[in-house]
């Protein structure tokens, strides 16, 4: 069982940055589909950012040109680089790491774009 670990939430002002980190215990990101998901409460979790294996991305509409995926194998680590932050970007944020027989989430982290 792998174990994802995200990290980097909090709260910040609209047109802020900020950039999480999800960190893996095992060597997976580089032959996995990985992505970054949200949740608003009462609404269904959402696809913002994905990486995959050999490094292509995609990006929700509503966070082009304003997050950024990327991956360090190395680390076992992908990042979501977050600029220009809306109050509509508040959320949870999931890391999802997907491969032909395996599908892990990690437990998610806050944030919250507020004045």
């Amino acid at each position: 069982q792998v174990q994802l670990v995200e990290s980097g939430g909090g709260l910040v002002q609209p047109g802020g940055s900020l950039r999480l980190s999800c960190a893996a215990s095992e060597s997976i990101f580089s032959i996995s589909l990985v992505g970054w998901y949200r949740q608003c409460p009462g609404k269904q979790r959402e696809l913002v950012a994905a990486i995959r294996s050999g490094g292509s991305t995609n990006y929700a509409d509503s966070v082009k040109g304003r997050f950024s995926i990327s991956r360090d194998n190395a680390k076992n680590t992908v990042y979501l680089q977050m600029n220009s932050l809306k109050p509509e970007d508040t959320a949870v944020y999931y890391c999802n790491v997907m491969g032909t027989i395996y599908n892990y989430w990690g437990q998610g982290t806050q944030v919250t774009v507020s004045s």
